[in-house]
């Protein structure tokens, strides 16, 4: 009998334009990432109704939420900053109520980019929402001209993102004009850049496994590291569904 978790991610969504369809779609580093750990990848278009969201989650382990657009702040009390360019409102109310239930349900998550602020602001933190006003001594975060924009990290060396890198000087990449402000209650900055914007957190709950990472693993110019966040992210997934039979038995 297989063994492998299945491991949902939510996918992008572009709305209907002129002569072109509506559609879902998902970069490819996100599913081979999962592939390579030893997970099975399920794709989840947007979703539109609660009913979904709990079949959905009853049949998958664990959850990874994607990088992309910027969550709307309006959607949480602020004001719409220039610099914002949302999400398509099918994709962030999905993202949402997927987001709400996996925390309730404290299914294993891990939240990329657009996915660890969302983590954070479901769980009570809040964001900057241009680090170029927010935070101006701050390095570039974001090249237009470089999709692959690398930048150092920091890492705090009892962590999950500890394990994964070690010692040494480590580049991660990183494309964003959006941060964390506030960390959440229950989880820890576990690894920032140089310049002080943090660029991944854990969870300290006992009962829930989540990270999110600000810099994307799963991308074209992800190192041979990278690759690790997902294994060690799918062990943690089989230790939950090893737990939950160990409490059934």
């Amino acid at each position: 009998m297989s063994c492998k978790p299945l491991i949902g991610i939510n996918a992008d969504f572009r709305a209907a334009a002129r002569s072109v369809p509506a559609y879902a779609y998902l970069a490819s580093g996100y599913f081979q990432s999962i592939l390579k750990a030893g997970g099975v990848p399920v794709v989840v278009p947007p979703l539109d109704d609660l009913d979904s969201v709990h079949a959905l989650l009853q049949g998958v382990h664990g959850f990874v939420f994607i990088g992309g657009g910027d969550l709307d702040p309006r959607n949480d009390g602020f004001m719409l900053h220039p610099s914002v360019r949302p999400l398509d409102p099918a994709r962030e109310s999905s993202d949402r109520m997927l987001m709400n239930e996996v925390a309730e349900r404290r299914m294993p998550v891990l939240g990329i980019g657009t996915g660890m602020q969302l983590l954070n602001i479901q769980q009570g933190g809040n964001l900057f929402l241009d680090i170029k006003e927010d935070l101006p001594n701050a390095v570039p975060h974001f090249d237009a001209q470089d999709a692959n924009h690398r930048h150092t990290l920091d890492v705090v060396s009892d962590s999950l993102v500890g394990r994964v890198y070690g010692d040494g000087e480590i580049r991660v990449s990183s494309r964003h004009h959006m941060a964390i402000d506030e960390v959440a209650p229950g989880f820890r900055v576990t690894a920032r850049c140089p310049d002080g914007v943090i660029e991944a957190i854990e969870s300290e709950m006992m009962d829930w496994f989540a990270i999110g990472t600000q810099f994307h693993p799963e991308c074209s110019a992800a190192s041979a590291l990278d690759i690790r966040i997902f294994e060690e992210f799918v062990d943690g997934v089989k230790e939950s569904m090893d737990q939950r039979l160990r409490l059934v038995a």
